[in-house]
Formats: structure tokens, sequence, C-alpha cells
């Protein structure tokens, strides 16, 4: 769930805001705390995007795990039908990893009985790639 390329662009504004703060003091601090900053922010958005990652035995979604066995039914949401998914329609219970530059989401229900999450709502660009590569891998 890589970051947007527009997200890059606006990080880069962190350029001239360090070059007007440093720049009156020195030319090599204000180019220098400039690159510094624009890497640092960089390095955070992509260090900080989750993995999905789908094997014949589990499904990893962030930090959490499941067990393909124990996934119920998938469904893609695009445009205002996503919107209500991660708003209105939104279980307080639900695990969630999204992100507001990605638009589509799946929904992935839980049929584990002593589990509290009823399903896990996904950020992903390919919502139907995703969602038949898991109802593939579960059908097995």
């Amino acid at each position: 769930m890589w970051p947007a390329p527009w997200l890059f662009a606006s990080t880069a504004l962190v350029i001239p805001a360090s070059l007007l703060v440093f720049l009156p003091i020195n030319l090599v601090a204000g180019i220098a705390a400039a690159a510094v900053l624009y890497s640092g922010s960089i390095a955070l958005l992509l260090l900080s995007s989750p993995l999905l990652l789908l094997t014949e035995r589990d499904l990893r979604a962030g930090r959490a795990r499941i067990p393909v066995g124990l996934i119920g039914t998938v469904h893609g949401f695009h445009g205002a039908e996503a919107t209500l998914e991660r708003g209105r329609m939104l279980d307080a219970r639900a695990y969630l990893v999204i992100r507001g530059w990605i638009d589509p989401v799946l929904r992935i229900n839980i049929l584990d009985p002593e589990d509290p999450t009823p399903y896990w709502l996904l950020s992903t660009r390919k919502p139907a790639a995703l969602a038949a590569a898991i109802t593939a891998v579960t059908a097995q």
C-alpha cells in the first residue's frame, strides 16, 4: 500500500520550508537540513506502509495474520460504497488497514467464532484481484 505520488510531491514542501528557516543562518546548513528532512519524510512514508501478503496458509495485513481457513466471504468496494464502508457502515469491532490515499477497500468476513472481530477492512488499489486470489486460496 505504497503512498500515492501526490503524497511525495506534497511532502516536498518541507524543502522550501526548511530552506526558509536555515538559509539565513548558513547556505550549507539550509541545503543539508532540506535534504535530511525530505529524505526522512520519504523514509517515514515508505516504512509506515503496511504490507498485504497472501500465502497458502494465511493472510497478513499489517501486523495481523489470519489462517485462510477462517476467511469467509470477500467483497470489494469502490467510490461511494467504499466511503460508506469506511464510515457509516463501519463496525467498531472491525480490524482496519486503511489508507486515505487509496479509495477502494476490501471487506473480508472472519469465520472464527472466538474472534470478536467480525471482518477486516483493507485498502487496496486492486480489490477484485485480491478478492479473486483470496477466494482461490480458500477454495483449496
